[in-house]
């Protein structure tokens, strides 16, 4: 059985075709499975004023979209192991169009927080299927590469949030922007149903998997959760920062989102690329030690306003890539046919540190208090710097003691009488 399939337990024709096109097409599938999260932060200053929100209440709209995914990640990644990448990917399209028109359409309080939720399930789905994907049609030299332009796909969601859909906001409302994007998930889903190759046939059963995280998921849903919390705030808040606190524009200050949206896509593309065994396991913590740095920057623009750009320039560069680089360990760490359930216990931790982040920061802006909210941002950062390099520490001395132990044993010297 070649290695793929013996990864996935998919048969070899149902394999996806590797390529520009999958590759493509994984990236878009990851931009709108969490577009919801960039619009709401970029569109923040907007959604406060039209719908009477408060800052908190803006920072409990990730938590609701955040935490549902938490709770379904596990679930979820036992189900794409079950029924296929295919399927996967095209509910999350569809679930994903649905989720944004609501929000588009949403009176107040109540059916945005319905719409949030319901964003949920397309993020529980997303890392699970797409890394499956991966690992049933892309060759194992080129799924690092493939892995960060897929992830990137993310922050060109942010992107696309901060720069053209801000502008067509600008023009039509936050509305009408919103349901552009539920359109243009709409149609990728459709195409999606046409494009796409069909799934083996959904498995009647298969061995029990735990829900619980357990050795180096265990250690990288952790790294996940605390970086999670950071990135989560900086994502919500970035925007209305520069409104409040710096006096920018609503436009120019989604564009401080747009900009991290595009450090984020070169530094996932990158950071991934070099993330080769014996190097990948170092890198998530000195990712954490940039991210620090980053949000100290922002710390500094309370008082230097424009250090706001460098700070918003390094999240993308450094934090945002973490998520990335674990995903494509997860990848290499992964057993046959658990990389789904493997990447969505590691997305789990990820996503309950973007439920829990926001909360938490939003108490400190309720109070005008955003530098001591960046402070609390950098130590979340070196929390998970801390345990990303306490793992590799351990996995270096495990993988070595593991190394001496399967060694051959010397010649047996045998004495003459």
């Amino acid at each position: 059985m070649p290695a793929e399939e013996a990864a996935t337990g998919a048969p070899e024709g149902t394999k996806f075709r590797a390529g520009r096109q999958l590759t493509g097409f994984l990236t878009a599938a990851m931009a709108f499975s969490m577009l919801q999260l960039f619009l709401l932060g970029a569109l923040g200053p907007r959604l406060v004023d039209e719908l009477d929100m408060s800052p908190v209440f803006l920072g409990l709209t990730t938590t609701i979209g955040f935490g549902t995914a938490a709770l379904l990640s596990p679930a979820g990644g036992r189900i794409v192991d079950r029924v296929g990448p295919r399927r996967s990917l095209v509910a999350l399209l569809l679930v994903s169009a649905a989720a944004l028109a609501l929000i588009g359409a949403a009176p107040g309080a109540g059916l945005l927080l319905g719409a949030v939720a319901l964003g949920g399930v397309p993020q529980a789905l997303a890392n699970p299927a797409t890394n499956k994907a991966i690992l049933a049609a892309v060759p194992p030299a080129r799924r690092g590469a493939v892995t960060g332009m897929k992830q990137s796909g993310v922050q060109l969601g942010a992107f696309a949030a901060g720069l053209p859909l801000a502008a067509l906001a600008s023009g039509l409302g936050w509305r009408g922007a919103v349901w552009t994007a539920a359109g243009a998930a709409l149609l990728t889903g459709l195409w999606a149903v046409r494009a796409l190759p069909a799934d083996p046939p959904v498995a009647s059963g298969g061995p029990h998997t735990s829900l619980v995280p357990r050795g180096t998921v265990a250690w990288l849903a952790v790294f996940s959760l605390f970086l999670g919390c950071g990135i989560a705030s900086v994502n919500t808040y970035l925007a209305l920062f520069g409104v409040r606190q710096l006096g920018l524009g609503p436009t120019a200050a989604a564009g401080l989102v747009a900009v991290l949206g595009l450090t984020g896509i070169a530094g996932r593309v990158g950071w991934s690329k070099a993330a080769r065994p014996g190097r990948a396991e170092w890198l998530p913590g000195w990712l954490a030690c940039g991210a620090l740095g980053a949000a100290v920057l922002l710390a500094a623009a309370v008082a230097v306003g424009p250090l706001v750009w460098l700070g918003a320039v390094a999240v993308g560069v450094f934090a945002v890539s973490g998520n990335a680089v674990t995903m494509v360990l997860v990848m290499q760490r992964a057993a046959p046919g658990r990389a789904g359930q493997d990447s969505a216990l590691t997305a789990a931790g990820f996503f309950t540190g973007f439920a829990v982040g926001p909360p938490l920061f939003g108490l400190l802006v309720a109070d005008h208090r955003y530098g001591t909210g960046w402070l609390l941002v950098a130590v979340e950062f070196a929390v998970a710097g801390a345990v990303a390099f306490v793992w590799a520490v351990r996995d270096r001395r495990d993988r070595t003691v593991r190394s001496a132990r399967s060694a051959p044993a010397g010649p047996v010297v045998r004495r003459r009488r």
